[in-house]
């Protein structure tokens, strides 16, 4: 099987099954990167859901059985208690030659090789919601039988979500942890940052509005810096100054052992999700 790139005359077709919000990011990226929407099918469980995307995107919504035989890549992007089910549906019917994509959390490709023909390609992705706007932070694995090929496409796919990286199969729990959860403690973090903000006498907008463009400032300059994170943080740092004094209340509240066990127990999470879908 050869992809080829947008541009080149011939773009392989993709169907999102289970199009909830994970779904429909992807779609609403593919189509911004300019994928042609008569290359897009979904499922959806629902007439009005269904409704609501052909309205928005222009795509077509179909079942199960026409997206399976129409589409080139298969994108799993059901919830993962309900992978194991939509598998047996499908694993029978499923002609070669045709690529997996799963966005199920959690499930390992060989979770997939169990329910689908000998030799069909599987490649993991773990995104993030971040890829509503464009920002997303998506790590890539190979299946056992998925080859280069069938992770350019992959990669292809994702980018215009925001940035990709290839990690082995095994670091994909640990990436769940770590970037699939990530926003969300961000954004409790910049939650208990405003609620301080409060304390100290500012505006709830006001100090909403300093705590995000703040994020977003140190986002960009660790980014573009290429600096580590100590450094940056020494920058700001002076002697006897305000900041190291607030360090030394995060270090004797315990904030950085809170995010190593934080970050133990989503891992672990993952892992109980894979072992529970059997």
């Amino acid at each position: 099987m050869s992809f080829l790139k947008l541009g080149s005359g011939f773009v392989r077709t993709i169907a999102v099954f289970g199009a909830g919000k994970l779904g429909e990011v992807l779609l609403s990226g593919l189509l911004r990167a300019g994928w042609p929407a008569e290359r897009l099918l979904a499922t959806a469980r629902r007439p009005e859901r269904a409704k609501e995307l052909q309205e928005r995107y222009g795509i077509q919504v179909v079942d199960s059985a026409t997206a399976l035989q129409t589409a080139d890549v298969l994108t799993i992007a059901v919830k993962p208690q309900d992978a194991g089910t939509l598998l047996a549906e499908l694993g029978p019917q499923l002609p070669p030659g045709k690529l997996v994509v799963s966005l199920c959390a959690g499930l390992p490709t060989s979770f997939f090789a169990k329910h689908l023909p000998e030799g069909t390609p599987v490649v993991r992705v773990m995104t993030n919601t971040p890829a509503l706007v464009d920002e997303a932070m998506t790590a890539i694995s190979a299946g056992s039988h998925a080859t280069a090929e069938h992770l350019a496409l992959t990669e292809e796919m994702f980018r215009p979500l925001g940035r990709t990286i290839r990690v082995p199969e095994s670091q994909q729990d640990a990436v769940t942890a770590l970037s699939g959860s990530g926003p969300a403690y961000f954004y409790f973090l910049v939650e208990a940052m405003t609620d301080a903000g409060i304390l100290l006498g500012l505006p709830r907008q006001v100090a909403h509005d300093l705590i995000v463009q703040t994020a977003i400032g140190s986002a960009v300059m660790l980014r573009e810096s290429g600096e580590h994170p100590v450094k940056l943080r020494e920058a700001v740092t002076s002697p006897a100054g305000t900041t190291i004094n607030a360090i030394r209340e995060l270090e004797n509240h315990g904030v950085r052992a809170a995010l190593l066990a934080a970050l133990e127990a989503a891992r672990d999470r993952a892992r109980e999700l894979a072992a529970q879908s059997g």
